[in-house]
């Protein structure tokens, strides 16, 4: 089996991490070659891709490959695959078996603090979200059109190694956002390599929220860490009057508790099921003098 990763960022790099001991080969796209160094120390042999055509040397490995992951980000012009496989996708790609899309669970927009699951009807709000659920649509009539499994992985707000509160604090950005009720579901970045792994394994099609399951309020992430660092935790912050950026504000306007149960009736276990479980292992394996 051969693997091409498209957006081979902090999700994707683990997920090639992870698979390069099974995949005979796994391959990454980034846009530029100063993160090749980067993704080879992940397992995980490189290719440039602007985002607009396929080099030749990636046109060839496409040809190979069987299995496709793609992690790319929708722009103004939306997903950049889409207009380079529509119609052909197995004259680009002839021996594909699978494709996975990484998406959110943005696309489920605000239920006001209500469960959702992947049978709740999508309503996103954000650009960015709405972007995502224009992309989900046509990766899903792509792949129909060729008869290829697509899994689209809805991911919650992701952290790990070097993307975390314990940054956060290193950088003396860590806020207690206090909104009445806000509550969020996060991912650590293994558990979406090992969901990967798990629906790669019999080319599992189907969508899958992949998150935590224990949606809770961001400042008790927070103290949380605060906690763990023996230290105290910063001020609670009124979000109605705090300065934050447009985008971060936008993020707040999502409230929802989103349900892994699907995936974990699969057969999934969860190597950081809530945020206390992950900080606890960040703070023991990376930060075990403290910051």
């Amino acid at each position: 089996m051969r693997l091409m990763i498209f957006g081979a960022g902090f999700s994707g790099r683990a997920i090639g991490k992870k698979l390069s001991n099974t995949f005979a080969f796994v391959g990454g796209t980034t846009r530029s070659e100063d993160k090749f160094d980067i993704l080879r120390a992940h397992q995980i042999s490189p290719f440039e891709f602007s985002g607009e055509m396929f080099s030749n040397e990636l046109e060839a490995e496409l040809k190979t490959v069987t299995h496709l992951v793609q992690s790319i980000s929708p722009d103004k012009s939306g997903d950049p695959l889409i207009p380079l496989l529509d119609g052909k996708l197995h004259e680009v790609m002839p021996k594909l078996e699978w494709v996975g899309y990484l998406s959110t669970v943005g696309v489920y927009g605000n239920h006001d603090g209500a469960w959702v699951d992947e049978e709740t009807l999508c309503k996103p709000v954000s650009k960015r979200s709405i972007a995502r659920m224009e992309a989900e649509n046509l990766w899903q009539d792509l792949c129909q059109k060729a008869d290829i499994p697509l899994a689209i992985l809805r991911l919650s707000g992701i952290y790990g190694p070097g993307r975390n509160t314990f940054e956060n604090y290193k950088k003396g950005t860590a806020r207690r956002l206090i909104k009445k009720d806000q509550v969020f579901n996060r991912i650590f970045v293994d558990d979406i390599a090992g969901a990967t792994e798990l629906l790669i394994k019999d080319n599992m099609p189907g969508i899958f929220n992949v998150t935590d399951s224990e949606p809770a309020p961001p400042q008790d992430v927070v103290a949380y860490a605060a906690e763990l660092l023996g230290i105290d935790p910063p001020d609670e912050i009124d979000f109605e009057t705090a300065d934050l950026s447009p985008m971060a504000r936008s993020f707040y306007g999502e409230n929802k508790r989103v349900s892994n149960a699907k995936i974990k009736q699969l057969g999934y276990e969860f190597q950081q099921p809530n945020y206390r479980a992950a900080l606890e292992y960040l703070k023991e394996n990376f930060y075990p003098k403290g910051i």
